[in-house]
């Protein structure tokens, strides 16, 4: 578990790309349980459980979605399993540190330093989002960033659009 966690640090720091990561289905679904759970704890510090509960499916299946597409019209499908996993892995990684902040903004102590840390994870989840892409297609770093600001501008929009009131994971 320590190799996995040290894994997936170094692909958000961006010291290893998708390729580092074990062609495994068992680890895929495992950080996709831990995604959903870290993700339903996320949501529900700021709504009822059934209502985390599917924003946490559905952002995980808009990111599954995304890295299929993406690796489709790229030609290169077979690198699915490695590129969805670093994705998961990452996404939960960022959730797991928005928790404190979404926490705190839940209970009405907003401020600057909040903001900016939340901010900041969003920033950081796009930046490794986009080399992730990036290194999984074989492409500058620039159209990754590309890619990833589709993916991060479309999900928040889906989201928003899939749950009004509840605001976006």
């Amino acid at each position: 578990m320590y190799e996995l966690i040290k894994l997936i640090f170094d692909i958000c720091l961006f010291k290893k790309g998708p390729a580092a990561v074990p062609y495994s289905v068992w680890l895929l679904r495992l950080l996709l349980v831990t995604d959903i759970a870290v993700s339903f704890l996320l949501g529900r510090l700021t709504g009822d459980g059934f209502r985390a509960l599917l924003q946490a499916f559905a952002s995980v299946l808009l990111l599954m979605t995304f890295a299929a597409v993406v690796l489709a019209i790229a030609g290169k499908s077979a690198r699915f399993i490695q590129t969805a996993t670093a994705l998961i892995g990452a996404d939960t990684l960022i959730s797991f540190f928005a928790i404190p902040g979404t926490a705190t903004m839940s209970i009405g102590q907003n401020n600057i330093l909040v903001y900016l840390t939340m901010t900041g994870l969003i920033i950081w989840q796009w930046a490794i989002t986009g080399h992730i892409i990036r290194n999984a297609l074989g492409k500058p770093l620039l159209f990754g960033f590309g890619l990833a600001f589709l993916y991060v501008f479309t999900s928040y929009q889906v989201m928003a659009l899939l749950f009004p009131d509840a605001g976006t994971l």
